[in-house]
């Protein structure tokens, strides 16, 4: 299960994601909202998309260990980059929105995301210089590389405005920009991901969308023993989509929606999800009690064409997780 775990992290937070599993009992009101003006800058063909508000989340205790066992390798290059530039991002940056572009070409992927916050950019830019850092110039905006800026996974980085800080690799942020140039149309022109986005915004501290093959991935590592299924393996190639959403309060409250292909792809695949989850409790109960007793509080839901999943623990609970490293990613 631990593996299960940080491969699932991995998939659906790559960029960054903060957090994962568990619950209080009641959701509290409040949740992280992007505006429409912030979702519209980026490209129309993203496969996945996700946001977290960081100014909320960094009031619980547990969130910097748990952050940094899912904070993937490019975002500790963004984190050092913002210090590089003055700018300290556990007290500066408020909202953080990525997305994740799968090339038709090779399968490769490039994120690109978007900071939000209080910044001073003509300073941070006089730091670059002086640090002679690589820069380019795309489409009127000044993009500084961590690293020679020539390879296809450095990280670049730039201001939109006082408030909005975009980074990613070259040819990802390149599409955001010609998005804001209103040379490319944008995700807001996505007909399956946009209406999820609209639902899914406002709902968590942490919320993501992903589109047909990153559901794919997702289930995949979710439960990785689902493929040897001949039932459950044809309903997960037939996923439409997912949407995740999570909230905090004492613990934390993720939820997990999949689009089936249908009512009764739902219904089957939250029976043989149920099974499972029966399963791995009996197993763990002896050698590992407080994950046995986590898997206790999730609830499989068929719900029409969708499969919910509400995955709760107390936070006594996450940080004795916390604690095991079982939400490490492996690098």
């Amino acid at each position: 299960m631990k593996e299960r775990i940080r491969g699932f992290a991995t998939a659906l937070l790559i960029a960054g994601a903060l957090l994962l599993g568990s619950t209080a009992t009641s959701r509290p009101a409040f949740a992280g909202a992007l505006s429409t003006g912030v979702i519209g800058m980026f490209p129309q063909n993203v496969g996945e998309f996700a946001y977290a508000d960081m100014k909320s989340a960094r009031q619980y205790s547990w969130f910097p260990q748990l952050r940094e066992q899912l904070l993937p390798s490019r975002f500790r290059q963004f984190e050092q980059f913002l210090i590089s530039a003055g700018v300290d991002p556990n007290t500066q940056v408020d909202d953080l929105a990525w997305a994740a572009i799968r090339s038709p070409k090779d399968g490769g992927e490039q994120i690109v995301g978007v900071a939000l916050g209080s910044f001073t950019p003509s300073a941070s830019e006089d730091r670059f210089k002086q640090q002679k850092l690589p820069m380019i110039t795309i489409g009127g905006y000044n993009l500084y590389a961590y690293g020679s800026g020539t390879g296809p996974n450095d990280i670049l980085f730039t201001f939109i405005d006082a408030n909005t800080a975009a980074f990613g690799q070259r040819a990802a942020l390149q599409q955001l920009i010609d998005v804001r140039n209103g040379a490319a149309q944008s995700l807001l022109d996505n007909s399956q991901l946009a209406p999820l986005i609209s639902e899914a915004n406002g709902n968590g501290i942490i919320w993501a969308v992903l589109d047909k093959s990153y559901t794919h991935l997702a289930i995949h590592q979710l439960i990785p023993q689902a493929a040897q299924f001949p039932q459950a393996a044809p309903i997960i190639n037939r996923m439409k989509a997912m949407t995740i959403d999570i909230q905090a309060d004492s613990g934390v409250d993720a939820q997990f929606q999949a689009v089936c292909s249908s009512p009764d792809d739902a219904n089957l695949l939250a029976a043989g999800l149920q099974g499972a989850l029966m399963l791995e409790r009996y197993q763990d109960a002896q050698s590992k009690p407080d994950l046995a007793s986590a898997l206790s509080q999730v609830q499989v839901t068929p719900s029409g064409d969708r499969l919910k999943v509400d995955a709760a623990v107390s936070q006594d609970q996450l940080v004795s997780l916390i604690r095991t490293k079982a939400f490490a990613v492996p690098m």
